[in-house]
């Protein structure tokens, strides 16, 4: 949802030096490692020093252990993979949206659409493909869940709403050396993603009539 609706924003504005920059900031986190974003929000949601609690203290708040609370851990891996990829992921919503006849929007606005109504009867059924496609292909790995990101900020105090099928593998068969295990949760992983995907492309042809081949 995300994307998309930054790639509706965006498309908005006029100003090609202002769009250019605001893609430009947007897209950057995406290149950066989880190695390297991790050391960063280990350091500003700090409870002590970062700038984050940091804030919340001079607001009258009190401090907060975002990596370290299970409360919280979950909605921070939410917010912080949000913000890592959503400018990335809003390139092919702009260029559906850049597809999409300009013809369409003459004709809407003759009829007295408004730019609410024009985005809403025109921008978006456009892209209805590739937000179809993109959910198709996401839903394969939607057992993945981000091991790099979760590996890089979690710990034994947030094992209870952190933990994953990828890091429960990693511990069993790395650390543990229970390598039989391991390969059986690994394969019921990859089984269950399998039959994740062939649903998707089933009801993507049902209620899209969207096919890959």
């Amino acid at each position: 949802v995300v994307p998309i609706v930054f790639a509706l924003m965006l498309n908005e504005v006029n100003r090609n030096g202002f769009k250019r920059t605001v893609q430009t900031v947007v897209y950057l986190p995406y290149f950066l490692s989880w190695v390297v974003l991790g050391g960063i929000f280990l350091d500003m949601l700090s409870p002590s020093s970062g700038i984050i609690n940091q804030i919340i203290t001079a607001l009258g708040g009190k401090s907060i252990f975002f990596l370290g609370d299970n409360r919280y851990f979950k909605p921070t891996l939410i917010v912080t993979d949000i913000w890592k990829n959503f400018g990335y992921g809003a390139i092919v919503y702009l260029a559906a949206i850049l597809g999409i006849d300009t013809d369409l929007y003459e004709a809407a606005q003759i009829d007295g659409a408004n730019r609410w109504k024009q985005v809403w009867h025109v921008t978006l059924p456009g892209m209805r493909m590739i937000i179809v496609l993109m959910m198709v292909l996401s839903l394969g790995n939607v057992l993945n869940a981000g091991f790099d990101q979760i590996f890089n900020l979690y710990s034994k105090a947030v094992y209870e709403s952190g933990d994953i099928l990828d890091t429960f593998v990693y511990r069993l068969g790395l650390i543990d050396a229970q390598y039989g295990p391991a390969t059986a949760v690994g394969l019921f992983k990859s089984i269950i993603s399998t039959m994740f995907i062939s649903v998707s492309y089933w009801l993507a042809y049902r209620f899209a009539d969207y096919r890959i081949f």
